[in-house]
């Protein structure tokens, strides 16, 4: 992986990560760089299960991909977070 590819997936998880978190009511106890990272990890995955189920790559914005993608950032913020309120972290 370049350097080019880097950025991108870290520009791609920071609006992933956005996103899932905007559509998780409340307030979240995590930091950007966490939600960055859920969603670097949540658009990898969500890709992955987008091939496995058969969504066909196209050339503008897989929509389709990109909702399995969201969703699975709404999951990992709401995870993080609730694992974070538990251990008694607060911001």
């Amino acid at each position: 992986m370049n350097i080019t590819g880097i950025i991108t997936a870290i520009v791609i998880g920071a609006i992933i990560g956005a996103l899932g978190r905007l559509l998780l009511p409340g307030r979240q106890p995590i930091g950007i760089l966490l939600t960055v990272l859920i969603g670097i990890v949540a658009a990898i995955v969500g890709t992955a299960i987008a091939q496995k189920a058969g969504v066909a790559t196209t050339s503008g914005i897989d929509w389709i991909e990109l909702v399995f993608q969201v969703g699975l950032a709404v999951v990992g913020v709401a995870a993080v977070a609730a694992w974070r309120r538990n251990r008694g972290h607060t911001r």
